[in-house]
């Protein structure tokens, strides 16, 4: 994997909506951000506009993603917020950009569409936070910048609080790179260029709003892919805001995962502290990682970053 150059101070960030619309204060909001942390924000044309669902047009999305791609200026990328519309642009996203001038994109949520194609370009992209959120935790934007300006192995990820977040489902330790993102669009992307290649990977997959059986039903088609089978560990995050949640005769969510998950005879663990929830790692993609699913713990074992 091609790790991308640490960011230094003045680094140029490029601020793109690839997905849905920014509400008001929203760009201000992250451009605010970028600058207390010593960069320089630059701003998408057409992130502050608004089309149905939409932050603007495909074509326009697009192309703020395309200009910060080929100005060799921009020194990271950094999606304001999720929401949906990436997929929509994926083929129009100039690639060979991204590999002729490595630089980290950064996001996470309909934005796993983006990490799953730039793997494919062998460039490490990074699962964290968005810079639009109302509130971006202490947690989350330490360690944001240390994933994008420290270029050394984290090492084993911290926990917020006292810890105790981590389940076992499957004891076990595995290695491997870490791939995956938000579950939705993991499986959404099956059958298509830009599939999750999960073979031998630490698979790691988070989500919000779905009901019990949405989430059965999406690791369900991801089992029967061979996508589960293929991982040497999986990692679930946050499975938050479901909405039939103590309902009768509703499982919960850590029965429905230990029910598709705790017979593949690989370590899984779940509750790490990553995707929709307020203390977010962020997670380099493609970076080798190791699980002890018994411990309960994630180690970084590369640097996300090149000096």
């Amino acid at each position: 994997m091609i790790r991308p150059p640490a960011l230094r101070p003045g680094a140029r960030v490029a601020l793109v909506a690839p997905a849905g619309p920014l509400g008001d204060g929203a760009v201000d909001r992250a451009v605010g951000r970028v600058r207390a942390w010593g960069f320089e924000a630059v701003v998408g044309e057409h992130a502050r506009k608004r089309h149905g669902y939409l932050a603007a047009p495909d074509r326009e999305r697009a192309a703020d993603f395309n200009a910060a791609l080929r100005d060799d200026s921009v020194d990271a990328i950094w999606c304001l917020r999720g929401g949906y519309g990436v997929m929509r642009i994926l083929d129009e996203i100039d690639w060979p950009a991204l590999a002729r001038r490595p630089r980290p994109v950064i996001g996470f949520s309909d934005n796993t569409a983006l990490h799953l194609a730039i793997r494919r370009h062998g460039v490490v992209s990074f699962h964290g936070p968005h810079p639009a959120t109302e509130e971006l935790t202490p947690f989350s934007a330490d360690g944001l910048l240390r994933a994008l300006t420290v270029p050394d192995p984290v090492g084993i990820l911290p926990f917020p609080g006292d810890g105790g977040w981590a389940r076992t489902i499957t004891g076990g330790v595995a290695e491997g790179p870490l791939v995956g993102g938000n579950l939705s669009l993991v499986a959404s992307t099956l059958g298509t260029p830009y599939a999750i290649q999960a073979e031998g990977a630490l698979l790691f997959l988070e989500e919000v709003g779905e009901a019990a059986y949405r989430i059965d039903r999406l690791l369900s088609q991801l089992r029967l892919a061979g996508v589960l089978g293929s991982a040497a560990g999986i990692v679930i995050g946050g499975i938050t805001e479901v909405p039939d949640a103590g309902a009768e005769h509703v499982p919960a969510i850590d029965e429905v995962l230990a029910d598709l998950l705790g017979d593949l005879g690989i370590p899984v663990a779940c509750g790490f502290p990553f995707g929709h929830v307020d203390d977010n790692w962020t997670l380099p993609v493609g970076v080798r990682a190791r699980l002890d699913a018994g411990a309960g713990t994630l180690e970084l074992l590369e640097a996300a970053v090149a000096a």
